[in-house]
């Protein structure tokens, strides 16, 4: 059982957001998928299939230490990443259970075109304050889901997002805790600084999040912060010891949105294989 490492969201090795890729998952038995993501225990593991279509390039499943999820972003770019350099090509489509996701690959990184978010108020707004140890959002406080719900909370300024301490078991406690990430933000112009947090999916803090890049271009654009086409610099990680840089862009008005693009860097770093006795491929 073949695996890669690849960095995702930077330019350089030991930086960035980890991602380990099974490259050919089909003989893997379905029992071993969740026991070997939380073996490895990165914010997601990838385990790669032929396509279902055949115009596509590969079906990824994709798994947090806890769960299936449906989409993910550091995943696809670092799948695309390592499929794009073990057969030579740029321009993919990974099949995810929320939609085919396309990504092209070039200097220095990718591309991909996210499914677009749904959008609606977050209804547990106050309670998930109290567990930030906040008082207000600089913005309102919605919810986009992309296949990765992800909500969002905005502080004034970076130095008070850097000193934020989140109450991990209050987080964990809130209704919609599994399967959602948290974030908070702060920055202005078209440079932000991101915090992510889903304690309830066994990620306390994530060093990038490929799936809220795209909807945080949506949110700025929906309030009217940015302009459509308007592409930002997400700056996150360094809380956590690993910076990552992520760009958005969201195109579109303020009652919907046509494209939504993430793109970013990503560096190969390891291989190597599980050998589990008693185990036999499918």
């Amino acid at each position: 059982m073949r695996f890669v490492i690849c960095d995702v969201f930077t330019d350089r090795p030991l930086a960035g957001n980890q991602l380990a890729v099974f490259p050919d998952a089909s003989g893997i038995p379905e029992h071993l998928l969740q026991p070997l993501a939380r073996e490895i225990n990165f914010s997601e593991t990838v385990f790669v299939y032929p396509p279902a279509d055949p115009a596509h390039t590969a079906r990824i499943r994709i798994f947090v230490p806890m769960q299936e999820i449906s989409f993910a972003g550091h995943p696809v770019l670092g799948t695309a990443t390592v499929l794009g350099a073990e057969r030579g090509i740029d321009d993919l489509v990974l099949e995810t259970r929320r939609a085919p996701v396309p990504v092209r690959l070039h200097a220095g990184g990718g591309t991909m075109e996210q499914p677009l978010p749904e959008v609606e108020p977050y209804r547990h707004a106050d309670q998930l304050l109290a567990a930030l140890d906040l008082q207000r959002s600089a913005m309102p406080v919605d919810r986009y889901d992309n296949g990765m719900p992800h909500v969002y909370v905005r502080l004034d300024s970076v130095e008070q997002l850097a000193a934020l301490r989140p109450d991990m078991n209050a987080l964990t406690e809130l209704p919609d805790a599994f399967g959602t990430g948290f974030n908070v933000f702060a920055g202005s112009g078209t440079l932000y600084t991101n915090r992510m947090f889903a304690p309830a999916d066994g990620v306390p803090e994530d060093p990038a999040t490929g799936s809220a890049a795209g909807p945080l271009a949506c949110h700025l654009l929906r309030h009217g912060v940015v302009e459509s086409g308007t592409e930002i610099t997400i700056s996150q990680g360094a809380s956590v010891g690993r910076p990552s840089t992520l760009y958005a862009t969201a195109q579109g008005a303020a009652d919907g949105f046509s494209a939504v693009l993430v793109r970013g860097s990503a560096v190969i770093v390891a291989e190597g294989r599980f050998t589990l006795p008693g185990e036999t491929a499918a």
